[in-house]
């Protein structure tokens, strides 16, 4: 067995882990809901999960706060099968709060408290390059970038990351209103998403994180910086990517919509479980046949489509034996 096969992890996410408040019910504002559940929240954390209820092994790095919401995270981060070594609890901030309301379509609105948030306090200790090269892929996004420190430790483990070899994934899950500056966050992707395998955009992303018209201007675009697979997400209209000078559109399977909060982490969990599952390392990548990474974004947005009829990101994230007839047939064989 070669130490890629061996790879303790297949993937590790590097980012926020938050607590989602969710309605007792849809539809409802803020100011009109008489009571909330907490939930595992954050897209990493969200991902992180998914891969895991799909039979993947992955695990969490990232800061929560040492108070009762953090040890909530990482007691039911770990009952998913997410690996919480490394997802550390400090005192000197708080973890991250969302309240997130729907209105009749299932379109979510985001209430954060995130004051001094634990999340944003990163750094150089937690992003270990021993530990990220276990992992087939490191997967991460920009919310919990705030900070210089915590800027400069994710750009850490990404280039510790390219250095083993590893798939690089990044879906940025642009927050605009959350950045004082956002001038800062469009310098940040300006430095980051060139360093990735894999970028994943939403379609309204696409604007501000490439600053091209469109999706496929944008996937030519993050192409030609050297992303190897860039990837736009559409909602109900699927996902279209770009591989080797090809545009290909998958179409996503319809859905009884409830509540949108998540479905690009499920998307994304079912591609990173797949391509980890299928690529040892980004060279491996490189040689994918187009059929198998087309089969394998249809199945994305069959996992992404199932988290939709639920209310949250997290509970309708399905596992393997769920979704075992929309996966590709490679994906679906036991594990050697």
């Amino acid at each position: 067995m070669t130490q890629d096969e061996a790879a303790a992890f297949d993937v590790v996410c590097v980012g926020e882990c938050l607590v989602d408040f969710l309605p007792a019910r849809a539809g409802a504002r803020v100011r009109d809901v008489a009571s909330w559940s907490p939930g595992i929240g954050g897209s990493l954390a969200n991902v992180a999960v998914g891969v895991a209820r799909l039979g993947g092994r992955s695990a969490s790095v990232g800061v929560v706060g040492e108070d009762e919401f953090g040890h909530l995270l990482r007691e039911r981060l770990a009952a998913e099968g997410v690996d919480v070594s490394r997802l550390r609890q400090t005192a000197e901030g708080r973890t991250g709060l969302v309240f997130i309301s729907l209105d009749a379509r299932g379109e979510r609105s985001f209430c954060y408290f995130r004051t001094r948030s634990a999340e944003f306090l990163l750094a150089q200790r937690d992003v270990d390059p021993a530990f990220l090269a276990r992992a087939r892929v490191m997967h991460l996004g920009t919310n919990s970038l705030a900070l210089p420190e915590a800027r400069a430790a994710m750009m850490r483990g990404v280039e510790a990351a390219r250095a083993a070899g590893r798939i690089v994934s990044c879906d940025p899950n642009i927050r605009i209103h959350a950045w004082e500056d956002p001038q800062v966050l469009r310098e940040l992707l300006g430095r980051l998403l060139p360093r990735c395998t894999l970028v994943k955009l939403s379609e309204e992303e696409v604007a501000f994180a490439t600053g091209q018209p469109g999706p496929v201007e944008a996937l030519h675009h993050l192409a030609g910086q050297g992303v190897l697979l860039p990837v736009v997400t559409r909602g109900e209209a699927g996902a279209v990517f770009l591989w080797k000078g090809r545009v290909v559109h998958v179409e996503a399977p319809r859905a009884r919509v409830v509540d949108t909060t998540g479905a690009g982490d499920g998307f994304t969990s079912g591609l990173l479980r797949g391509l980890s599952r299928r690529y040892p390392d980004a060279a491996a990548l490189e040689r994918a046949p187009l059929e198998e990474l087309t089969a394998l974004v249809r199945f994305s947005c069959v996992v992404g489509s199932r988290v939709v009829e639920h209310l949250g990101a997290v509970a309708g994230l399905p596992t393997g034996a769920e979704v075992a007839s929309a996966m590709p047939e490679w994906l679906r064989e036991p594990s050697s």
